[in-house]
């Protein structure tokens, strides 16, 4: 059953994936929407999410959609504000695609500039 449920899950984030990349550039909403099952991790700084978890699902569904530059800087600038907006737990969020095991393509750093991202 617990099987079935994360198969579930795993078929709809790819889902939105899709439907995402239809759209012209990847709105906030739906990067805060991918966040919100790592937000634990983000609140807390515990436990690690680890490859296979809904959070590292969930950021590997957001580095689906950030195939095009212009996703990415979408993407990028969604992050970066949330960065901003949750300060001390700025670290955790920067670190969520290194412990997932994936690269969006640019590095989260409080100093990142989205516009130079390819």
């Amino acid at each position: 059953m617990e099987v079935q449920k994360r198969m579930t899950g795993v078929l709809l984030l790819l889902l939105l994936s899709w439907a995402v990349t239809v759209a012209a550039d990847v709105d906030c909403t739906t990067v805060t929407g991918f966040l919100t099952a790592c937000s634990t991790f983000i609140t807390y700084g515990t436990p690690d999410p680890l490859p296979g978890s809904p959070c590292c699902d969930s950021m590997m569904s957001l580095n689906v959609i950030a195939e095009s530059g212009n996703d990415r800087r979408s993407i990028c600038l969604c992050l970066m504000g949330l960065i901003t907006t949750y300060n001390p737990n700025a670290t955790a969020i920067a670190t969520l695609p290194g412990f997932c095991g994936l690269s969006l393509g640019f590095i989260l750093d409080p100093n990142t500039d989205c516009s130079s991202v390819p």
